[in-house]
């Protein structure tokens, strides 16, 4: 039985990202970060399991390369990586769609993992995010 043999994966660049697209490995630099508000969930009524509810974070990091910049939603543990100056790989990360732009996002099945700082100057000016697109039905 011959073993599979482990691909490499492919590495793109954020000016390459497109709404509804999954699957991206990239290396880009933490621009900044700024929490956002989690409204706190409302009481449930007493259950069986009653374990306490770990209140979620969230930040809104700028991220990017030498191509362009998008802004990632970190969760949770992550937020503790996405710290500004710090260059990490996303690996098998997605674009949400938040408001109509694009929204970069790692959830259970990728990771992020902090690395070498890069030597790339972020191409701040070319802001994925800002770029609006509209929900289209194509009539078949």
């Amino acid at each position: 039985m011959a073993t599979a043999e482990k691909r490499k994966p492919v590495f793109v660049k954020v000016e390459e990202l497109k709404p509804g697209t999954t699957g991206h490995n990239l290396t880009v630099k933490v621009v900044n970060s700024k929490d956002v508000p989690v409204p706190k969930p409302r009481r449930a009524p007493m259950s069986i399991s009653e374990r306490p509810i770990r209140p979620s974070r969230i930040a809104e990091c700028l991220v990017g390369d030498d191509t362009g910049s998008i802004v990632f939603t970190a969760r949770n543990e992550q937020v503790d990586l996405m710290k500004p100056g710090t260059t990490v790989i996303l690996r098998n990360a997605k674009i949400d769609m938040f408001k109509g732009s694009m929204r970069l996002a790692v959830d259970k099945w990728g990771r992020i993992e902090v690395t070498e700082p890069a030597n790339f100057v972020v191409q701040e000016n070319n802001n994925l995010s800002l770029v609006e697109y509209e929900l289209v039905t194509v009539q078949g």
